[in-house]
């Protein structure tokens, strides 16, 4: 009897302590709102468009489970469980369309994210800051070209009819290349653009890693011998290794999007069976052909291996050492 009332003390303490510790977060809580009031007031836009754009449309996810009808709307429109996940995996283009869009974002992750690194340590090396400036305003310039013009200038570039390089290719003696319509050389195609077209915006992230790096670390590596290369790859390298980590995982999120605008306006029907990924297959099923629960439930999946492949980068940075997202 002694034992169960020890017991039933010991629980009310235990309660009483932890309504105690959630009362004084609380007030420690309201005590920072009043203290920082001013920085919460010009964190509430942000606040309100991430609440308003980005959490409450979540409620349309919803609709991946149901036969959604826009007569009937969100409510009423019938529950349908796991249907259209079994239809998309069930699909016979499934296997075809996961090959694409994983090839052409490992294309892109092998070639691509490496290369805004290399560049920052290159520009990072040019002792004339105006040269410096000159060179990051022209390699800045095509991010800011649409997809629209990025494709036209590969057709004017690459047509096998009229394009400037097969022109040079003939005048050379060799036979055209087939650069647009080639199975065989699309992805290096994807990949190749968005190297030209993001490759100098990638940088800037880098170059301000590389501008809070410690001087007197060059100092000592120069003190101990050590050349250009040597400080690069011991001190550089080393100090923004996190921000090269935590872009990783963030690019591993989006290892499922590979860039709707792109994709659409180099696809032709030569190119179809290296050229269908999600974001082409979610519009042609929900735009074209209305069929929203199903695009809706594609999207979803998209979404649930980008944050599955998030979590696990994450802990594995984790597991080296490194501080990760979260």
């Amino acid at each position: 009897m002694n034992t169960k009332l020890h017991v039933q003390k010991a629980r009310n303490e235990n309660v009483y302590n932890a309504n105690e510790n959630f009362q004084l977060k609380i007030r420690k809580f309201g005590r920072q709102m009043v203290r920082d009031r001013y920085l919460y007031l010009l964190a509430l836009p942000g606040l309100i468009y991430f609440l308003l754009f980005k959490y409450l449309p979540m409620w349309g996810i919803t609709i991946a489970f149901k036969d959604f009808s826009p007569f009937l709307g969100y409510a009423d429109s019938p529950w349908v469980g796991w249907k259209h996940f079994e239809r998309l995996f069930s699909h016979s283009d499934f296997l075809m369309i996961l090959r694409n869009t994983l090839a052409i974002s490992f294309l892109s992750l092998i070639f691509f994210f490496p290369l805004p690194i290399i560049l920052s340590l290159l520009l990072n090396e040019l002792r004339s800051q105006s040269y410096k400036r000159i060179v990051q305003s022209i390699i800045y310039l095509p991010h800011f070209l649409s997809w629209v013009i990025i494709a036209s200038l590969s057709f004017m570039l690459l047509s096998k009819s009229g394009g400037v390089v097969n022109l040079l290719i003939e005048h050379l003696g060799f036979a055209k290349f087939d650069f647009l319509t080639n199975p065989n050389t699309f992805w290096f195609l994807l990949t190749g653009q968005s190297i030209w077209k993001e490759c100098g915006w990638g940088t800037i992230i880098f170059l301000a890693a590389i501008a809070g790096v410690n001087t007197d670390l060059y100092e000592a590596a120069r003190i101990d011998g050590a050349n250009r290369f040597r400080q690069i790859w011991h001190v550089t390298l080393p100090a923004i290794r996190n921000v090269i980590v935590i872009l990783l995982i963030l690019r591993l999120g989006d290892i499922m999007e590979v860039g709707f605008e792109q994709v659409f306006l180099m696809y032709n029907g030569a190119v179809s069976e290296v050229a269908e990924v999600f974001d082409t297959y979610v519009y042609r099923v929900g735009i074209q052909q209305g069929q929203f629960s199903y695009s809706t439930a594609v999207g979803l999946f998209k979404s649930f291996v980008g944050l599955i492949l998030v979590v696990i980068a994450n802990r594995m940075s984790k597991k080296f050492g490194e501080e990760g997202i979260y």
